[in-house]
């Protein structure tokens, strides 16, 4: 790395994903690795909802001079809600190694998902300053949370909303699937105000990048960058669930750009609001957030992120850019 750490803390959720002791042993190599290069860090489990946000900002007051992050994207969300709320002039960088039911940051950094050899790639890293989008319900302020990777309103939000615990617990991304095929036989698809800058449009989905993966094998706002302050936003306008699936082959061969109804631009703020009485839910990194109205804004500057070497060469312009 392009600085020297010597005490950190990786922050484990034991329950992301479908891991289990066998991802507790591959962590343990990874530490003793990590150990061997002169980086000591020490292990904090999560035991439920929100524990990871408490570690992350204690990790910030004791002074350590890296948190790892191993769970699932709402793992990883929670650990950026509590490194990036605090600013009091400590600044703790982030890696990851994944582990959990998706994992969008290490597809955008290319990491490997065996654990110890994502270990061995940090080691090569650098640390840079990227932006946050920021999700703010205007109806309720204190729910505001920091994403990472993607965010959205509309079905996506619907799904993240009412998929099974028990059944994510179980078998992973799969019950998102099952959620979605449930949620096109009964969503309604109620049109909501997407406003930004000049631009205004009636959408029944909006999804706000951060990353060029959204989740699965599938990549929605595939210019975005996560070294750019900008978003990369994507709305559909139709209210056809079979249209709907019939988007899915075209997003698989990378073509959703050339299907009517579908519309992608960049900006650095966004605005959803609903526009009658009918609820439509926003979610961030795979978790829930509220109901409409809501806003996106771009915040710089507001985390620090070890970036693998490979995937600073990946990413090309946009990691030359990144303040270091």
């Amino acid at each position: 790395m392009d600085a020297h750490f010597q005490n950190a803390l990786l922050i484990h959720n034991p329950n992301a994903g479908i891991g289990g002791k066998a991802r507790r042993r591959l962590l343990d190599d990874a530490r003793r690795y990590l150990s061997n290069n002169g980086i000591e860090a020490e292990l904090a489990e999560t035991t439920g909802p929100g524990h990871a946000t408490e570690i992350a900002q204690q990790a910030t007051r004791d002074g350590r001079q890296l948190v790892i992050a191993c769970g699932g994207d709402g793992t990883l969300n929670e650990i950026v809600n509590g490194l990036a709320a605090l600013q009091n002039g400590h600044r703790v960088p982030l890696a990851l190694l994944p582990g959990g039911t998706a994992n969008i940051l290490a597809k955008e950094l290319d990491l490997p998902w065996d654990i110890p050899a994502a270990a061995e790639r940090l080691l090569g890293g650098t640390v840079k300053e990227i932006a946050l989008g920021l999700a703010t319900p205007l109806e309720e302020p204190d729910k505001k949370r920091f994403f990472l990777s993607v965010a959205g309103a509309g079905p996506d939000g619907m799904i993240v909303y009412s998929v099974d615990l028990g059944l994510k617990a179980r078998v992973g991304i799969l019950a998102y699937w099952w959620q979605g095929a449930r949620e096109v036989i009964r969503y309604t698809f109620p049109r909501f105000r997407v406003r930004a800058g000049d631009r205004q449009v009636e959408a029944t989905l909006v999804v706000v990048g951060r990353t060029k993966n959204y989740g699965g094998p599938f990549k929605i706002t595939d210019q975005a960058d996560l070294f750019e302050d900008q978003f990369e936003t994507l709305a559909l306008t139709t209210q056809s669930g079979f249209r709907y699936l019939s988007y899915l082959p075209t997003l698989w061969m990378g073509n959703l750009r050339k299907e009517e109804d579908v519309h992608f631009w960049k900006t650095d703020t966004l605005l959803c609001e609903a526009l009658d009485g009918k609820p439509v839910y926003a979610q961030v990194d795979g978790e829930p957030l509220a109901r409409l109205p809501v806003e996106f804004t771009i915040v710089p500057r507001a985390l620090k992120l070890v970036v693998p070497r490979a995937a600073q060469s990946a990413n090309g312009n946009g990691a030359a850019a990144a303040n270091a």
